[in-house]
């Protein structure tokens, strides 16, 4: 699976009821490999922070603010508050004092030297997810934000952009700075060319399953499996987030079936969408429709069930 944040995270645990997980039973490999998106990691007061690898690993291995979907359950802010009182900037990024210490753990071992990829994994060790968790590339990647304002036009950090402005400045282009030039993470390539198939989850198009895809190899790599996502819209609205403003900077309507046609039939094999959308057509690709709202664990494997039966019947008959 290919992962961004909340969405991902969400239906991630769903996605785990209905296949299970090796991992802490009999010692075999998780059945789950998820790649995560870094192209929103951010260096801030010198700490690496990875919002979407650290959402994933925290929502599976219970740590999760359930609430708001992501940061740490019954967080204090004390560093911040400290930070604060020194005018250090930004302060429009609020790091909680128990995140604070994974972000500490993280650039630490960074500097010693180990790679993303096996920082990861040490943290995982400590959350035991279930799943593999790899990041795209151990290379940096940050996601920039053309805007243009009564400053002028410039480039923010993708962060800034959606947390600071939420995303009401209005998007020029949405740049995954580096991609280009980075190359899967260990174990990527190897991951999607064992697997039984792929599955987009409804996370954002744009910021995180795309930005993933622009890691050179990897959409190649997926487009050669059995593929079916999940629609993050529904009824021309997106389920959660502002991923209508990250679509409209790059010329995509917000509707499950303008983001099918945007990752493109060559890619895509199955597309679920809502029952809203229950009339969605797009060539090449076989659309189904159901109930898609995560409101309860029952209703998030229901969906997470729906796209591997999807995703078999695909694979068998292809």
């Amino acid at each position: 699976m290919l992962a961004g944040g909340i969405g991902g995270a969400r239906f991630l645990r769903g996605l785990k009821s209905v296949l299970g997980s090796g991992e802490g039973t009999d010692g075999s490999d998780p059945e789950i490999t998820v790649i995560g998106n870094t192209g929103d990691d951010i260096t801030l007061f010198g700490l690496k922070i990875c919002p979407d690898l650290d959402t994933v690993m925290y929502t599976l291995g219970g740590g999760i603010n359930e609430e708001q979907g992501w940061g740490r359950a019954e967080e204090t802010f004390s560093v911040r508050s400290e930070l604060a009182a020194y005018g250090m900037q930004p302060q429009w990024f609020g790091l909680g004092d128990r995140d604070v210490a994974t972000h500490i753990v993280r650039t630490q071992m960074l500097s010693a030297g180990y790679p993303l990829s096996a920082v990861t994994e040490a943290l995982c060790d400590r959350w035991r997810p279930g799943v593999r968790l790899i990041p795209m590339t151990d290379e940096r990647v940050e996601t920039h934000v053309v805007v243009c304002d009564d400053e002028g036009r410039r480039a923010i950090h993708f962060q800034e952009w959606w947390v600071r402005h939420r995303a009401a400045l209005p998007a020029e282009a949405i740049l995954p700075v580096g991609v280009e030039k980075a190359t899967p993470a260990p174990g990527v390539l190897e991951a999607i060319e064992a697997a039984d198939f792929v599955l987009f989850p409804p996370s954002n198009p744009v910021v995180s399953v795309g930005t993933i895809l622009a890691v050179p190899g990897i959409r190649d790599a997926v487009a050669a499996k059995t593929v079916v996502g999940v629609s993050p819209i529904i009824g021309d609205a997106p389920v959660r987030g502002m991923a209508d403003a990250c679509l409209s900077a790059i010329g995509v309507e917000t509707s499950a079936r303008a983001v099918a046609e945007h990752y493109g039939a060559e890619l895509l094999d199955g597309w679920l969408v809502d029952d809203a959308d229950a009339g969605t057509r797009v060539e090449g690709i076989d659309v189904r429709s159901r109930p898609l709202y995560m409101s309860d664990p029952a209703a998030t494997e229901a969906i997470a069930r729906a796209a591997v039966d999807l995703a078999l019947e695909l694979k068998e008959r292809a």
